[in-house]
């Protein structure tokens, strides 16, 4: 059964990842950088003064008065939960010793596109969500495909299949990169330094029903719990991870130069261009790279769209530099330490970013780590892990419960969630290959409906974006009254407006 299951995934995931489709996820992230006139770039600064600066000064970025939504600071955590995991260790370790240190230069190419792509999505999610039944803010692909995509003439049907697809695909995936495979990374890791019975699977089993106990007591708690969770664990995994990597690197200064040099050098080989991003459609290798660099900061898949457009945020553009500063903080950052951690540790071949032990994923980051703390290396590395895997579960368990409301009504969301659960559970006792094998399938066939839905609302995006420009930067100075743009919807339209133009958005 697993075999013909592994048989049917592989076609499957040859052509949902092929050359079309990294194209049309690279392609969506260069086109949204030229029409929005590279606005990463040009603004910069201001995305970042407004996001993590404005941690330091505005107040409501931190909290909310509003029972039934979450902070913009609670909304980041959430989708960092999300994006910040394995990916970040055992991905970019898989990238290097099957691209060379080339591949991070393309990885870094493809967060900077990335960037517009997530900034995209934000946008949209925002300007195209309504609330549910309990008051609940509800955004994503599936709203802004059928409300966006199916309001353009003779195209509500295409609209509401496409959100109906993206749903499913969401669902599936939740149980894949956000569940299973997260799980399966726990249990090797944790495994790897104490055991409890002597046996594997004993030792699985009870690992799984403590994840699946201890991620019961939030999940259930919905949208609050969870945000109110990560608002506490993604900060201090965060800085936990940054200082151990940092650390490392420091220990080994003298080979930073050669790191970069070697990350430059490979760069525009073909080695490194097939196990990174940048040669994607000269050689299928890079598929792999792609796949990873997209595990890793989710831009493009639609996923962490559904937790920002919860956000208590009125306005789109907002929100949607938050997620300029998700997609930095992921791959620029958290990637680059872990890149540079293996590639100063002495553990691979700087011309080539062959393991020179044979480890590989997550046990050759295991090892710069063991390299450098002896045992604590080991303990260390483990729970970074489950801190990454575990807020990762419970960030991906959000999208999934959303995209399942979507398909079966807001009641019908605690089935999804005793399902998630009891996969949790499954996830210990199972080969973490296959599990990431699927994920990447379903991550591409999400990705496919949700850039569909950015490229053919570009030109929302661009009006909304330019909006924003307008009476951020030039209202002030031209003395004219912008028109605002909002909320796709007249009623929230004005409601936000009001509370905009009164300093509170």
């Amino acid at each position: 059964m697993i075999e013909k299951v592994t048989q049917v995934n592989s076609a499957v995931n040859n052509i949902v990842w092929g050359v079309p489709a990294l194209t049309l996820l690279i392609g969506t992230g260069i086109l949204m950088t030229v029409l929005t006139k590279f606005f990463q770039f040009t603004h910069f600064g201001h995305s970042m003064k407004e996001t993590v600066g404005s941690l330091f000064k505005k107040k409501d970025i931190l909290k909310t008065e509003d029972a039934h939504s979450i902070s913009q600071f609670q909304a980041l955590c959430t989708a960092l939960s999300a994006t910040i995991g394995t990916g970040n260790i055992s991905g970019i370790a898989y990238a290097i010793t099957m691209g060379g240190p080339g591949a991070v230069f393309w990885m870094w190419v493809a967060a900077i596109v990335g960037m517009m792509t997530n900034y995209s999505e934000n946008v949209l999610g925002i300007y195209f969500r309504r609330k549910n039944e309990r008051g609940e803010w509800c955004g994503g692909a599936m709203y802004y495909l059928r409300d966006g995509l199916g309001s353009k003439k003779g195209c509500e049907k295409i609209g509401k299949a496409l959100a109906v697809l993206f749903s499913f695909f969401a669902v599936f995936a939740s149980f894949g990169i956000g569940n299973m495979g997260q799980v399966a990374s726990i249990k090797e890791s944790v495994l790897n330094v104490v055991r409890f019975t002597g046996s594997d699977i004993g030792d699985s089993l009870i690992i799984g029903a403590v994840i699946a106990a201890v991620a019961a007591l939030v999940i259930i708690g919905g949208i609050s719990r969870i945000a109110s969770a990560n608002e506490r664990i993604v900060p201090f995994m965060a800085v936990f991870y940054i200082v151990g990597s940092l650390a490392i690197i420091l220990r080994n200064a003298g080979m930073v130069v050669p790191a970069f040099e070697a990350i430059f050098k490979g760069a525009f080989s073909m080695k490194a261009a097939a196990g990174g991003i940048g040669g994607a459609v000269i050689r299928q290798a890079v598929t792999w790279g792609f796949k990873r660099g997209v595990f890793s900061n989710e831009a493009g898949l639609g996923s962490s769209v559904m937790v920002h457009s919860a956000s208590n945020v009125k306005e789109p553009v907002t929100q949607g530099l938050w997620g300029i500063f998700e997609v930095f903080f992921d791959t620029i950052i958290v990637c680059t330490l872990t890149a540079l951690l293996i590639l100063t540790s002495g553990i691979v071949d700087l011309e080539t970013g062959a393991s020179l032990s044979g480890a590989t994923k997550l046990g050759l980051a295991a090892e710069a780590f063991t390299a450098a703390f002896g045992t604590f290396g080991g303990i260390f590395i483990a729970v970074a892990v489950t801190l990454f895997a575990f807020s990762t579960v419970l960030g991906w368990s959000y999208y999934g419960t959303k995209a399942w409301e979507y398909l079966f009504g807001t009641k019908a969301t605690v089935v999804y969630k005793v399902i998630f659960l009891a996969v949790v559970f499954i996830g210990s006792t199972i080969s973490a290959d296959l599990v990431i094998d699927l994920s990447d399938t379903f991550n591409g066939l999400m990705a496919i409906p949700n850039l569909i839905g950015v490229l053919t609302l570009s030109g929302t995006v661009v009006a909304i974006t330019n909006n924003y420009c307008e009476r951020t930067f030039k209202e002030k100075k031209s003395g004219k009254d912008v028109n605002y743009m909002l909320s796709h919807f007249p009623d929230i339209q004005k409601a936000h407006e009001e509370a905009v133009r009164a300093g509170n958005g």
